[in-house]
């Protein structure tokens, strides 16, 4: 669903489980005209701890070099972000 929403735009190149450095990103999002890129992780949030969810992801991004292929691209702007979903439930937290 998340992928579906993020993809609404013609000028957004919008990827998932993209192989950069040492694994997988759920979601890359690059914009080149304005050489802005995000890396989206998303967690279950285990038993409802969403801040545990979304340290996770962050720490998941860092952990495994996401940002390697934005800035492989010469990408200026990185943006990362660590999701966490439980049940009805979604937190976004932003590094």
């Amino acid at each position: 669903m998340l992928l579906g929403l993020l993809s609404y735009r013609d000028d957004w190149i919008v990827k998932s489980n993209v192989e950069s450095s040492d694994g997988y990103s759920d979601i890359v999002i690059k914009i080149p005209d304005d050489e802005i890129g995000m890396i989206i992780e998303v967690k279950y949030g285990e038993d409802a701890d969403m801040d545990k969810g979304c340290a996770d992801a962050l720490a998941q991004i860092e952990r495994m070099n996401y940002s390697a292929i934005l800035e492989d691209d010469e990408v200026q702007t990185i943006y990362k972000y660590g999701v966490a979903c439980y049940k009805k439930r979604c937190k976004i937290v932003k590094a």
